[in-house]
């Protein structure tokens, strides 16, 4: 089972301590004290927690689509040349960096400031953890 620090909570969950403590006071987390006396909450139940409260924006999109993992976000930046352009998204917390053709950016009207949806279908999604052995 993993427990996370008051802090650790808040970075993952893109708050302060001190919501976190108020999570834990209102009972929508559990704390409790780990062996050097601070207080932890169980990961599971914060991962619970973090996708009841996700949010995500409207997809402009309005397809159907296999693709599952869609980011709506918006484009914070757009490098050129004549043939290849790198699209930057801005996805809540997460930069998404995406790299197509001239034509599609012009053809699809990106330019920083416009809202876009990055999809990602693939079967390689390298997953990490801290590595102890």
């Amino acid at each position: 089972m993993t427990f996370l620090r008051v802090s650790q909570a808040a970075t993952f969950m893109g708050v302060s301590d001190d919501t976190v403590r108020r999570w834990i006071a209102q009972g929508s987390l559990v704390g409790t004290k780990d062996d050097a006396g601070h207080t932890v909450v169980d990961g599971v139940d914060l991962a619970q927690l973090a996708r009841r409260n996700a949010v995500s924006p409207q997809d402009p999109a309005n397809v159907r689509s296999s693709a599952r993992n869609r980011l709506v976000g918006l484009v914070t930046a757009v490098t050129s040349d004549p043939v290849m352009s790198q699209v930057e998204l801005q996805c809540g917390p997460h930069r998404i960096v995406s790299l197509m053709s001239t034509e599609a950016v012009r053809d699809l009207g990106l330019e920083p400031g416009s809202v876009a949806t990055a999809v990602v279908k693939s079967t390689a999604v390298i997953v990490e953890t801290e590595g102890t052995k």
